[in-house]
């Protein structure tokens, strides 16, 4: 990463995912630029084992390794739950506590679980953005949100852990609000707009 950030001119991205809500969303979110959007599952490109001990590095990885594969710009996400009442769990292994099938319906009853009777409901979701060019070039952006964990879960509106998570200012859940509504204000939102702020020009 260099101190000056570079701008995104090209018009084609691979969203470095597999996940689908998670290309819709950020679809969604690049929509004003009309670029292209192409998932790595789309391209048939592996999922690189995430080895990092941090959102910010395994977002780098995934980004990377994308943007080499398809000699194309890359956007990768590295996004989870912090529980502080967990001790940050489940962090980097948010979608790890799903299982093999990344169940978040088990993730999510193992969270509620785990926390017990402890009164500190308190959590926060974590974005990791980074963007990486065939040429080995990153940018890395960061979002965090503040709110409480509700249970059961409410709404189906959203995906993983969003059923659960009531921001804090929110009418409800991640999986309750609108997604316009969530996409304005969520994590993935405030990393998106310090990524467009500084490599994107002003929306046509």
């Amino acid at each position: 990463m260099s101190n000056a950030t570079r701008q995104f001119t090209e018009k084609r991205l691979v969203i470095a995912s597999h996940n689908p809500g998670k290309v819709r969303e950020i679809g969604e979110l690049l929509s004003p630029w009309q670029i292209e959007v192409v998932s790595a599952s789309e391209l048939n490109l592996p999922e690189p084992e995430e080895t990092g001990d941090s959102f910010v590095a395994n977002a780098k990885l995934k980004a990377d390794a994308a943007a080499l594969g398809a000699n194309l710009p890359a956007l990768a996400d590295d996004s989870g739950m912090t529980v502080d009442g967990l001790g940050g769990a489940p962090g980097i292994y948010s979608a790890r506590w799903g299982g093999p099938e990344k169940d978040f319906d088990m993730a999510m009853a193992r969270v509620n679980d785990e926390l017990g009777d402890n009164p500190d409901r308190s959590a926060q979701f974590v974005c990791a953005l980074a963007l990486t060019w065939p040429d080995g070039h990153c940018e890395v952006f960061e979002g965090e949100v503040g709110g409480t964990l509700v249970w059961p879960p409410r709404g189906d509106k959203g995906f993983g852990y969003d059923p659960m998570f009531h921001a804090d200012g929110d009418a409800g859940t991640y999986g309750e609000i609108d997604p316009v509504a969530k996409h304005a204000s969520s994590h993935r939102a405030i990393a998106f707009a310090k990524l467009i702020e500084a490599c994107f020009p002003p929306a046509p």
